[in-house]
Parts: structure tokens; C-alpha cells; sequence
């Protein structure tokens, strides 16, 4: 399993348990706020929730340009990254 995935899994999981969203509507394409109907609160939660699993402090500027499930994990992947 690569890293990718594993965040992608991990992403998915967040929004699944904490919007009660279908997993099967969690995709990579799926935009957070028209497809999944997150709004500005959600995704702070999202980021909240991220911040404890990675252990990393996540600016806000990192996910004003977030739109899809496939930005979350590329914004946490360069996060792991980042010493």
C-alpha cells in the first residue's frame, strides 16, 4: 500500500465517520463542498481531526485551495513530507 493510499484511506474514514457520508460517495474527484455538502465548518473538523492522526500543525492557508477528497490527501501527504 502506498503512502497516498493510505492517507486516502485514512481521509475517507474521517469524512465517512464524522459526516456519516457513504464511503462508496468518497472519491478521489469528489469535491467537498457541492459533492459531499461540506461546508466551512466541516472542514475545519477535517482539519482538526487530521492535525491529531499526523501529529503536524496544519495552517489554514494549506486548505483554502482544497476542493476535492484528492487535495485533502496531497495537502496531508506534503505535510508528512515537510520536516
Amino acid at each position: 500500500m502506498t503512502e497516498q493510499h493510505a492517507i486516502y484511506q485514512e481521509v475517507s474514514a474521517i469524512l465517512s465517520k464524522l459526516f456519516e457520508i457513504d464511503p462508496a460517495d468518497i472519491k478521489p474527484e469528489a469535491r467537498l463542498y457541492e459533492d459531499l455538502e461540506l461546508d466551512s465548518i466541516d472542514a475545519v473538523d477535517v482539519i482538526v481531526h487530521l492535525q491529531k492522526r499526523t501529529g503536524k500543525k496544519i495552517k489554514p492557508e494549506t486548505f483554502k485551495s482544497v476542493r476535492t477528497v484528492q487535495d485533502v490527501v496531497d495537502a496531508v501527504e506534503n505535510l508528512l513530507r515537510e520536516e
